[in-house]
């Protein structure tokens, strides 16, 4: 008995985002392993430099993560040392997101690695194909934006969105069982339910 053929599946458009996003995912820790970082990890010091003294929800809207999620990856970046908490002095109740020298100087190095991660995973195109490829991406993500689990907030600095493609290198997963040591001063990879979704 002859099996049908698969095409049409493999052929859906969720479908290949869905194996493009894996790819995605193993180029960039592949790229950045030697430094122990998530690439959500990664978005968050990014963002931090960038936008500094915003708050858990601001990050969480910017980067299009839900809560609890933004909550385990700031702790763990905390625990390490690279983002702490600052009470506002005028609202004792506010506390705002900062990086601190070991989060800069951790972001410094990772510059390269991710860098690397997002020429390898344009590489199969041509320049004129890659700056198409991006537009018809950003198309589809800003047509759909609203109707995603977690919408981004829109971000009026040019630098967010588009310097280093930053949105196009980011990925959301770790992969477990990496080796190496980790990075972060003082601390050990964080436990494998943590890692499912930093």
């Amino acid at each position: 008995m002859s099996r049908a053929s698969l095409h049409a599946l493999y052929r859906r458009p969720g479908f290949m985002i869905r194996r493009a996003h894996q790819i995605a995912v193993s180029v960039f820790l592949e790229e950045t392993a030697e430094l122990g970082v998530t690439s959500t990890q990664y978005g968050i010091l990014y963002l931090l430099e960038r936008r500094p003294s915003i708050d858990q929800i601001t990050v969480a809207r910017l980067l299009g993560l839900d809560r609890s999620t933004t909550g385990m990856v700031l702790k763990t970046l905390e625990e390490g040392g690279l983002v702490c908490r600052v009470v506002e002095p005028t609202d004792r109740r506010r506390r705002t997101l900062e990086l601190s020298q070991a989060g800069r100087d951790l972001l410094n190095e990772l510059a390269t690695p991710a860098g690397r991660a997002v020429e390898r995973l344009l590489a199969p195109f041509a320049p004129a194909e890659r700056a198409q490829f991006l537009a018809l991406l950003e198309r589809l993500t800003d047509a759909f934006n609203a109707t995603s689990r977690v919408p981004l907030l829109a971000d009026t600095g040019a630098d967010l969105a588009h310097e280093g493609n930053f949105s196009n290198r980011e990925s959301m997963l770790r992969r477990p069982g990496r080796s190496g040591p980790s990075k972060m001063p003082g601390k050990v990879a964080p436990p494998a339910r943590a890692r499912a979704k930093d």
